[in-house]
């Protein structure tokens, strides 16, 4: 499907690529994959927007990809995942500031952590993972609509295995937390809502891609002792296999190659990893996207539900 490979970087997989003229949104863009993603898109003369809580990172970030990039045009604004009022203000703002996003791309998150609430209620991983990027995805519908090869990339993982989404209980109300199950089932949703932007807005030209960007070490694990990076392992991969942890600019390369590769043009609702759209398998512990997360009954059903629990109704 694609000449690129797990080793591939996001300068490799940008080689060759001119993106004067497109605007790249970025959320978490002040570290880690999001920094990487927005520094090698910057690199290729894109106008980046990165987004993150934190207007003193922001900034640090932004002084980084300049001091790497001469000419980068980088561009900060400020929203919190975990607040539907900071998600709405951030939307208000973009609408205002900017003319366009021809690239969203949802790659905050958090991993793993300890049982904790959203300023909304709720539990933090489904929260900041799925439900703030579908309520921040609608407040900057408007902008996408006006750019051009609009593609929307969502950062899921791996850990979509761990768990479906249980559309019954996603807070952990009526259950006990599992921080695992929370991840499996946020990442779950990260392909789900691909799924459900691809069947809404698809026709519009609007095209979504869920990634899996590898096993990196990066603040996203702050939580992880020694004893979840054990297990995780053990869960992600199989016995007779050299797991093989990736870079940061590895990890950030299958989200520019979902955001740019010709070759998925016109297609979406698709969940990639290294460099190439991933096989639909409910059995290895390698690779693949399990059947429960490209369902598309189960996306309309995880959309209603988030449409409720956000108070965000969005369709094309």
């Amino acid at each position: 499907m694609s000449n690129f490979s797990a080793q591939s970087t996001a300068d490799d997989v940008l080689e060759g690529k001119d993106l004067s003229g497109k605007t790249v949104f970025v959320t978490g863009g002040n570290s880690g994959l999001g920094q990487e993603t927005a520094r090698a898109m910057a690199a290729k003369g894109a106008h980046v927007v990165i987004a993150g809580r934190d207007q003193a990172k922001l900034d640090e970030a932004k002084a980084a990809i300049e001091s790497e990039v001469a000419g980068a045009n980088v561009e900060t604004i400020v929203g919190d995942l975990g607040s539907l009022d900071s998600i709405r203000a951030c939307g208000k703002e973009a609408n205002e500031r900017f003319d366009k996003i021809d690239i969203l791309i949802n790659n905050a998150g958090v991993m793993a952590c300890p049982y904790a609430e959203t300023t909304d209620g709720f539990e933090m991983q489904f929260g900041t993972n799925h439900l703030g990027h579908f309520a921040l995805t609608k407040q900057l519908m408007p902008l996408v609509e006006k750019g051009q090869d609009k593609r929307i990339v969502n950062l899921s993982s791996r850990g979509h295995h761990f768990a479906p989404v249980n559309l019954e209980d996603p807070n952990f109300d009526n259950r006990e937390y599992d921080k695992w199950a929370s991840y499996g089932q946020a990442k779950t949703a990260n392909v789900l809502f691909s799924v459900g932007l691809e069947k809404r807005f698809g026709d519009k030209g609007i095209h979504a891609y869920a990634v899996h960007p590898g096993g990196i070490q990066t603040n996203l694990g702050r939580h992880l002792t020694e004893e979840d990076i054990a297990a995780l392992m053990a869960r992600v991969t199989t016995n007779d296999e050299e797991f093989a942890w990736k870079t940061i600019p590895q990890g950030a390369a299958t989200t520019c190659w979902a955001a740019t590769a010709p070759e998925l043009e016109g297609k979406g609702g698709l969940y990639c990893e290294d460099c190439h759209v991933a096989e639909n398998d409910d059995q290895s512990s390698d690779g693949g996207v399990r059947s429960y997360a490209i369902d598309p009954a189960a996306a309309d059903r995880l959309w209603a539900l988030s449409e409720e629990m956000t108070g965000e109704s969005f369709s094309a």
